[in-house]
């Protein structure tokens, strides 16, 4: 109803009623009431015109806690027009009308009871009809919790979330057979749902914060609180930030204050969301620079199900660096840290897919030409702890080794023996070591401890051979084989010294030579001459070993 309207419906014809008129200005927008006919409404209004009679009213009215499209709702109701209630309407108007005090007090039928009963009658019955009245009213929030309309509207929405907690969306579902976790509806959903829901997540976080946290207080089901928790960070910042733009000061605190109060929500327990998405918002944590405590809160959550991570996850950017593309090595330690403090969770099992899920990160950081020595001998140091007490061997470590090597090509021969360092021979197997023989790649101090240690493994397998067999053979029979074994060992240890002493040559040569290209040169030739010397162009199996001869491993792509 526009101003004219309003004019012509309090003034009729009679001059006379201009003298009745109040004129309120709500923001910019200006109304022409009667007096008499607000004043009998509301009880605000009544008390004022009998204090201030010969006072203009329209100052005492400046400050009404209202929008134009609210009061003039209130105008058509003391006009004697018909009021349109909504749930996108109906707590302004209940918050305004008990603001004029229009209530049964004042007269029959007043207002405040009329919207009071809307209320009650058709939106807290409703989830959506709840939503979209909390959605439409967040400037009132303040008098929504005085007049306990915010309360009531929660307790409300506890009740519907107990009986079906799919009011609050779908959990989300954590595949474990073809590594695509993700935000997925339920294929049950889809197929028995009844009717629309209106979204939790499109409140603003003022509203959605304590609704969730009496949710979790009144122990609705974590796995959907989670889901509705991942999903408001989806909207509110991922969405957000998808790099075409650069983000305000202003917007990226407001991020920053969405993502550290989410966490706090977050309910802690394993499987209440996959990995994938919970490295997710620890990305974004960082990103925003969000607190220690919320980081560490993260990290704790993905440390209690580590072993369902993929690489990608890992591959967490370091803060600080400019131009080199590097790893947030300690993070990766920290969620290790946690794993392994809660192992009763895991089991054998989730060892295993750890150690696997380190080896695989370590090969495919491998290949990053940017990836200095000392990160790389870090990430080295933490595979091999995650392989502790799973029985596996140092094959996966030197494949990675390996590829670094490869990928940095201009590495000194000293620095390449530090990033050897960390790997263990021991544990490596039969075609690694015979892989690792062959490979220029690796420094010659290196090869020289990996043939040491096959000769090792050559004692102790012709030996555990010359055992089984005792029971069926003579003496006579024992004799000469431990003479094979002993003569096999003597040929073996001349064959490391003669290769030590060309070692110590070489370094010697690449000492005194200025000409790097003639030094390179004579590297390479020398190193084949201590190839032909010591037999590294053959087969490990060509030193008469007894045993069957094993196929190359196809890893090395020999």
């Amino acid at each position: 109803m526009t101003e004219r309207q309003y004019a012509d419906t309090s003034l009729r014809t009679s001059k006379s009623a201009s003298s009745r008129e109040l004129e309120v200005h709500v923001g910019s927008m200006p109304f022409a009431l009667d007096k008499e006919l607000l004043a009998s409404k509301s009880a605000k209004v009544a008390a004022l015109l009998k204090e201030n009679s010969n006072t203009d009213l329209s100052c005492l009215l400046r400050d009404v806690p209202a929008d134009s499209e609210t009061f003039e709702l209130v105008a058509r109701f003391c006009h004697g027009f018909v009021v349109q209630m909504s749930a996108e309407n109906i707590v302004p108007l209940i918050c305004l009308s008990y603001y004029l005090g229009m209530d049964e007090n004042q007269c029959n039928n007043n207002l405040l009871s009329k919207a009071v009963s809307f209320f009650e009658q058709r939106v807290l019955p409703s989830w959506n009809e709840i939503i979209k009245a909390l959605r439409s009213s967040e400037k009132y929030l303040q008098q929504m919790m005085q007049l306990g309309l915010f309360d009531v509207c929660i307790q409300a929405m506890i009740a519907k979330a107990s009986d079906n907690p799919r009011h609050l969306g779908e959990p989300i579902i954590i595949s474990r057979n073809d590594g695509s976790d993700g935000d997925k509806p339920n294929a049950k959903r889809r197929l028995f749902a009844l009717d629309w829901q209106e979204d939790l997540t499109t409140l603003s976080l003022q509203l959605y914060e304590p609704i969730i946290y009496t949710m979790k207080q009144h122990e609705i089901p974590p796995e959907y609180i989670s889901a509705s928790i991942y999903r408001y960070a989806k909207k509110w910042i991922f969405c957000c930030n998808n790099g075409r733009e650069t983000v305000s000061i202003y917007k990226r605190k407001s991020q920053r204050n969405v993502i550290e109060t989410l966490e706090k929500l977050l309910p802690h327990g394993r499987d209440l969301l996959p990995c994938t998405l919970l490295f997710e918002m620890l990305r974004c944590a960082i990103d925003l620079e969000a607190s220690s405590g919320c980081r560490n809160g993260f990290e704790m959550r993905i440390g209690k199900q580590l072993d369902q991570a993929k690489v990608k996850d890992l591959m967490i950017p370091s803060q600080g660096y400019a131009k080199e593309v590097q790893y947030d090595i300690e993070c990766i330690r920290r969620i290790l840290k946690v794993f392994y403090g809660n192992y009763d969770s895991s089991g054998a099992s989730g060892f295993i897919t750890v150690a696997e899920l380190m080896e695989e990160f370590l090969a495919e950081v491998a290949c990053d030409l940017d990836l200095t020595i000392d990160t790389f001998i870090s990430l080295e140091e933490m595979s091999m702890a995650a392989a502790l007490g799973t029985k596996r061997n140092s094959d996966g470590i030197y494949r990675a080794i390996d590829i670094y090597l490869e990928k940095h090509a201009y590495l000194t021969e000293k620095e390449k023996e530090q990033v050897c360092k960390v790997l263990d021979f021991r544990k490596m197997s039969a075609e690694a070591c015979e892989h690792a023989a062959k490979n220029e790649r690796l420094p010659v101090r290196v090869v020289v401890q990996v043939l040491f240690m096959a000769q090792l493994q050559l004692r102790e397998t012709l030996a555990r051979g010359a055992y089984d067999g005792g029971d069926d053979k003579s003496g006579k029979e024992d004799e000469e084989e431990e003479d094979e074994v002993r003569l096999e060992m003597e040929k073996m240890s001349i064959k490391v010294k003669e290769l030590e002493k060309d070692c110590h040559e070489m370094k010697k040569e690449i000492t005194i030579g200025s000409n790097r290209q003639r030094v390179n040169k004579g590297k390479l030739s020398l190193w084949s001459e201590m190839k032909r010397k010591f037999g590294c162009s053959t087969n490990m199996n060509d030193f008469h070993c007894p045993t069957k001869k094993k196929k190359v491993h196809p890893k090395w792509g020999l």
